[in-house]
């Protein structure tokens, strides 16, 4: 069985590290689109910018030539997406240009596209409908998330992640895949919910790091993540998507760990903007992509296109964006009119 990562950062390496330690994978290849650093990282087995300290098996295979990767492939093969959302269009219209046969994809992305607010699937769906290739709609789609730190899973650290697809197939070969060692792969078909809740997550963790960040305390801190939560329910319910979901892996459990966890990047972000840094300098120093801060706008216009309230990430977006004080977006979330805490 071949499996191809599509993007050598932190995730899609430690991914790759995993997949190729599963015997059941024949062949894995990790794909960058730099040649210096696939060269750096064939040579010494340790992607140095994205995961320093985590070594490679020696049977990942790692490239920068694009045919050398899609060398062998078969309707069998399974092609992981492991690039940032703000580049899934870009990627995707590429992958429709070379590939001649329906191969099977799962999307690590986690976010919305920033200036449509459109979902990683639907961004697919979008490239998908535009080619001219006959089998176009033979290609299964998945998303697999969950909460996951990139360094943790390199080190062969538990961990449990959800797979949604509305291809019965494409869940079981991506469990093949990765339902091994230390790590749980748990199937659904809410693919809305999935995304959905990966991507408002990441918003709330700067929210929370803004709070840790001021000093507000542990009940607020509670608060703030229940609060949360109602928010991103509402708006996965109605984007379609299945309530039980925010209470799953990819909701509740990744919000946990990405609001509350040292290792977040969004969390890192918050706290820093708290400290009174600008958001420049805060990603500037960062050294990583913080999906949270890409999202935040996109979150807010889906929230305001669906006529949802979410004010907790509308006032992220604000602090962000439109140079609000954290301080002062703390007492007018403070300040709102009392309500019942279910609808």
């Amino acid at each position: 069985m071949k499996v191809i990562f599509l993007g050598a950062g932190a995730w899609g390496t430690a991914m790759a590290v995993h997949a190729a330690k599963n015997p059941l994978c024949s062949e894995v290849t990790l794909w960058s689109r730099s040649s210096e650093l696939a060269d750096d990282v064939q040579v010494s087995r340790c992607n140095k910018r994205y995961l320093k300290d985590v070594f490679l098996p020696p049977q990942l295979k790692v490239t920068a030539s694009w045919d050398e990767a899609f060398s062998n492939a078969s309707q069998d093969t399974l092609v992981v997406l492991a690039t940032p959302v703000s580049g899934l269009s870009e990627l995707v219209d590429h992958l429709l240009k070379t590939i001649d046969v329906p191969l099977n994809w799962v999307w690590l992305c986690k976010g919305l596209e920033p200036k449509t607010s459109a979902m990683p699937h639907q961004v697919i769906e979008r490239e998908l409908s535009k080619s001219q290739l006959s089998f176009a709609r033979q290609i299964r789609l998945g998303v697999l998330s969950g909460p996951s730190f990139a360094v943790e899973v390199a080190r062969e650290m538990p961990c449990a992640l959800t797979v949604a697809s509305h291809a019965e197939e494409l869940v079981l070969l991506t469990q093949k895949v990765f339902h091994s060692g230390r790590m749980r792969i748990y199937g659904s078909d809410d693919v809305v919910g999935v995304e959905l809740g990966g991507a408002i997550k990441n918003v709330l963790a700067i929210a929370t790091g803004i709070s840790d960040g001021l000093g507000l305390g542990l009940n607020a801190r509670a608060a703030l993540l229940t609060r949360g939560l109602a928010e991103m329910m509402r708006l996965i319910i109605a984007m379609g998507g299945k309530s039980e979901t925010t209470m799953g892996l990819t909701g509740v459990g990744d919000l946990i760990l990405t609001a509350t966890g040292d290792l977040s990047r969004n969390r890192q972000v918050g706290m820093q903007l708290a400290s009174g840094k600008s958001l420049s300098d805060v990603l500037a120093n960062l050294g990583h992509v913080a999906e949270g801060v890409r999202c935040a706008q996109a979150v807010s216009d889906l929230a305001a296109n669906k006529k949802i309230d979410m004010p907790i990430c509308q006032m992220v977006s604000e602090v962000l964006f439109r140079g609000l004080n954290p301080v002062d977006a703390v007492k007018l979330l403070m300040g709102r009119d009392a309500k019942s805490e279910t609808n």
